[in-house]
């Protein structure tokens, strides 16, 4: 079958567009050609810094004729109906459709589409010039007098289309004023040549002939194998940067590589400042000594072209750039070791952290108290955590930060280890921004654990009371990113942390500091005051309530002073946001979502790891067979009492009369009962929820044998009312664990 060879030759595509750019060529043509009625066996796209080329195996010579029948509006319907089924299938007037009758439904029209078949070439040249004329380029360019719009200049299109047994045809088409054609050209520099090509293996070949590597991934394959053995023979090692080599691939169409070195000096700077200065001003990778783990004065750069000279000039000129920055870099980095990371303070008093929640340093004084409130919680000294928040954001201010600002944090750590900090403290300074949601390292060491938890808890509670939360897929202050740290920080670590009340904390902080920084008029403005429960005298409340118990409010959580009205109404929401991040991260455990609703329903989600080995153990149970029954059973009952309390306008609580239990599957069931609250007790107050759930099981058999024996509804209203306490018995004893209305099944 034929196959259709496209490329669109232009000047040089950013690097960071090339994936995107031949991944859009691919789904716009295939699923073009596929609604034209044409099928296909594969398609593969690629990329080079001055082409996009597509492959299409296995077309048909041309598309099938078809015949659709499409129903429309009764006869006599409305005129707009009719309008709208003329537009939805091209007719030009309703005498076109002909007139079907159904006997329940009467007379109503059909339109019949009858497309021919055409030529795949004449197809395929019917849809390229909107293809490339409405490309989804990030940003685009027009040049000279024409109208298309492209990403650089486009220079030629070539569009080929055959089996392999025939020569293929060109397919004629011209957008801008550019002809489709047969050729295309080789690299810029050693092979510029224009040259004619035929299909697929021949295309690349020639590419090759012509110093040019097609696919990216080989391009990738080349400098990372190149950058390898150029170090090994060095005795050195290649630092991998997949994002680096990914950039540089899209910046060569035939790549090589070349080590160039700078002064030994530079390497009393940070490794991290020494890659980062190379990397971002010359895509180059850096090199380092396995005998020490510390980089060397090495450097791989990558270059487009096989220089006669051997690449001197090359390295010459990249060393000289290399050098100079790298010299900025020390300027910067020698300049922040002079200042103390205290010093720095009182310019965090500058900074806006954000309009509504302060300065960055109104954010290290929460940070401090929060901290400090966190430490002996997590077996963290408090002296040190309190220490390690009041320099965490100190770095924010350095030079060397300003000028590389993804070191932030890690550069605080190396000034805070130069200038005698205690190691833990300057390690909390690294790691309390950490993790980055989802993915990344956790914090294992109690300062720097307590550190990074008070900085995403100050964050979630201050914007929560402003009313910035994620909404839709919009989340400009990485809010679920800090919930998702939060959560892995418990659960990873195995905290006993109580969340609400460290959030309410939090909470206090940042509305006392708007207080203070813009009056109670401004917290008295905030989204959720003045509105519904939280309207009139709210805001007094909460004022007075922070004067008349200053000490307990903001001092402690131990003191656990209980909530204010829109307190409760924030934290609930905020802690329904945590459970919606929890389910993330326990359906990549495998935990069901409904066992996460089921724990969580009970309320006291306060405890987030003991609330997530109590769905664990849940899904142990609904694993076997008797928690399965258990479950249906637990239903049933529930379903008869909802039905029957909704009838009576009753609850029927409070434990049944043993004396009114007649039968024996009414008295095994309540001994049964008793039994298992007996054992639940002890197990839950031990948090042993494994031990708990077969507690819980041990009731599938007794509920089974009263659902078979028994007729709930009897006719003595009396022991109609003490079977129904029975079943809300049932529905209490499983409650004390989860509630299984939540569950699903």
């Amino acid at each position: 079958m034929p196959d259709l060879l496209l490329e669109l030759f232009s000047e040089e595509i950013p690097a960071r567009m090339q994936r995107r750019a031949a991944d859009d060529l691919k789904s716009l043509v295939t699923n073009a050609l596929v609604e034209a009625g044409l099928t296909y066996e594969g398609a593969k796209a690629y990329a080079t810094p001055r082409r996009l080329a597509l492959h299409v195996a296995g077309l048909p010579s041309a598309s099938k004729a078809t015949r659709e029948e499409r129903k429309g509006p009764r006869v006599g319907a409305p005129e707009k109906a009719l309008a709208g089924f003329l537009r939805g299938t091209g007719l030009s007037c309703i005498d076109e459709a002909q007139i079907q009758s159904d006997p329940k439904k009467g007379e109503f029209y059909v339109a019949v589409i009858e497309k021919p078949g055409r030529d795949s070439q004449d197809i395929i040249a019917d849809i390229m010039p909107g293809i490339i004329r409405s490309f989804p380029w990030p940003k685009s360019q027009r040049w000279g007098t024409g109208s298309l719009k492209w990403v650089r200049p486009l220079h030629s299109i070539l569009c080929r289309f055959g089996p392999e047994t025939e020569e293929p045809e060109v397919i004629e088409f011209e957008v801008d004023g550019i002809k489709s054609g047969a050729t295309t050209y080789g690299h810029r520099f050693m092979a510029p040549d224009q040259f004619e090509v035929r299909r697929l293996e021949d295309y690349m070949a020639k590419l090759e002939a012509h110093k040019v590597v097609l696919d990216a991934d080989r391009r990738k394959d080349i400098i990372l194998h190149d950058a390898k053995n150029s170090a090994m023979a060095l005795g050195l090692e290649l630092v991998e940067d997949e994002g680096l080599l990914e950039e540089v691939a899209g910046l060569n169409e035939w790549p090589s590589v070349l080590i160039g070195s700078y002064d030994e000096a530079f390497l009393q700077l940070p490794d991290e400042v020494i890659k980062l200065t190379i990397k971002e001003n010359q895509k180059n990778f850096v090199l380092k000594d396995p005998s020490t783990g510390r980089l060397s004065n090495k450097f791989a750069l990558t270059t487009n072209i096989e220089a006669s000279d051997g690449g001197s000039v090359i390295i010459r000129g990249n060393e000289k750039v290399v050098v100079a920055r790298l010299s900025d870099a020390k300027f910067f980095w020698e300049s922040d070791l002079k200042t103390r990371l205290e010093d720095s303070l009182p310019k965090l008093d500058s900074i806006v952290f954000h309009e509504k929640l302060g300065t960055v340093g109104m954010r290290v004084h929460r940070l401090v108290s929060l901290a400090s409130e966190i430490a002996p919680l997590v077996q963290a000294d408090v002296t040190k955590t309190a220490r390690a928040a009041k320099l965490a954001k100190a770095d924010l201010v350095s030079a060397t930060v300003y000028e590389f600002t993804e070191l932030q944090g890690l550069i605080g750590r190396y000034l805070a280890q130069e200038q005698g900090e205690d190691n833990d403290v300057a390690l909390a300074i690294e790691n309390h921004y950490k993790p980055a949601g989802a993915h990344g390292d956790i914090p294992a060491a109690p300062i720097s654990i307590a550190v990074a938890l008070a900085d995403k808890l100050d964050v979630l509670a201050g914007f929560w009371a402003i009313d910035e939360k994620p909404t839709g897929s919009k989340d400009p202050f990485a809010l679920r990113r800090a919930a998702l740290g939060v959560i892995r920080l418990i659960l990873e670590n195995d905290l006993r942390l109580p969340l609400r009340d460290l959030l309410v904390q939090a909470l206090r902080r940042n509305l006392a500091h708007m207080a203070s920084h813009r009056g109670e008029e401004a917290v008295a403005s905030l989204p959720f005051l003045g509105k519904g429960d939280f309207a009139g005298n709210a805001v007094q409340e909460f004022f007075n309530f922070v004067r008349n118990s200053a000490d307990k409010v903001l001092d402690s959580v131990a003191e656990k002073v209980g909530e204010t009205s829109f307190e409760h109404a924030v934290i609930d929401d905020l802690m329904a946001f945590f459970a919606e991040r929890l389910k993330v991260v326990m359906k990549e455990k495998g935990i069901r979502h409904d066992l996460i609703d089921a724990v969580f329903a009970l309320g006291g989600q306060n405890d987030l790891a003991l609330l997530v080995k109590r769905a664990e153990a849940l899904g142990a149970l609904l694993e076997n067979e008797n928690g399965i029954n258990l479950l249906a059973g637990y239903k049933r009952a529930a379903n008869i009492l909802r039905a029957e309390e909704k009838k009576d306008g009753a609850v029927f609580d409070g434990t049944p009369l043993k004396e009114l239990l007649s039968e024996n599957a009414e008295v095994v069931l309540f001994e049964a009962i008793e039994r298992a609250n007996a054992e639940l007790a002890p197990l839950l107050a031990q948090e042993d929820y494994a031990g708990a759930m077969n507690a819980l099981s041990a009731l599938r058999g007794p509920v089974d044998l009263f659902f078979v024996e028994i007729h709930v509804n009897a006719e003595d209203s009396g022991v109609r009312e003490n079977r129904l306490k029975l079943l809300s018995q049932i529905r209490d004893a499983v409650h004390q664990v989860a509630d299984f209305s939540k569950i699903s099944g």
